[in-house]
């Protein structure tokens, strides 16, 4: 199985903490980059060192847990080849995988549970992208970032 980079905020941290869980259970070696309790912390920090992780090749897939899930995909969709999706159920799960090919996966600590997480991750992870026209879109989403992060 692959290596996966998780992290979260205070806000994320129960949820991060079951996903971690499920996630070893099934054969997943996960890497926690923190926050590593439920005080108060500021999820940029977070998102920055797992979106860095997986933008240098270092893992290929990560998951963020804040909230409500915007603030970290905000946050890491920042870093230069980051496609970062925020996703609240299984089908947005598998479309962040087959049409946004998202090598991040954002959360919504205070809006999902356990089981949905589950379900959104297990889909993510098990759902190919789907290239084609999908291939074309995010081609053009790379073209703004040549433009913008040089």
């Amino acid at each position: 199985m692959d290596d996966i980079v998780i992290g979260s905020d205070h806000g994320g941290f129960e949820l991060k903490e079951k996903i971690k869980k499920f996630l070893q259970e099934a054969d997943y070696n996960v890497m926690d980059f923190g926050t590593y309790s439920e005080d108060s912390c500021d999820y940029p920090d977070y998102a920055l060192i797992v979106a860095e992780a997986v933008a240098s090749g270092e893992y290929k897939r990560g998951i963020l847990i804040d909230g409500t899930g915007g603030g970290m995909c905000l946050a890491c969709n920042k870093i230069k080849g980051i496609r970062a999706v925020t996703a609240y159920n299984a089908l947005t799960g598998a479309y962040a995988a087959e049409h946004d090919n998202a090598n991040i996966l954002c959360l919504g600590g205070k809006m999902t549970g356990e089981l949905a997480a589950s379900d959104i991750v297990k889909k993510w992870l098990e759902t190919p992208f789907g290239g084609g026209r999908h291939e074309r879109r995010l081609n053009k989403i790379e073209s703004i970032e040549e433009k913008y992060f040089k």
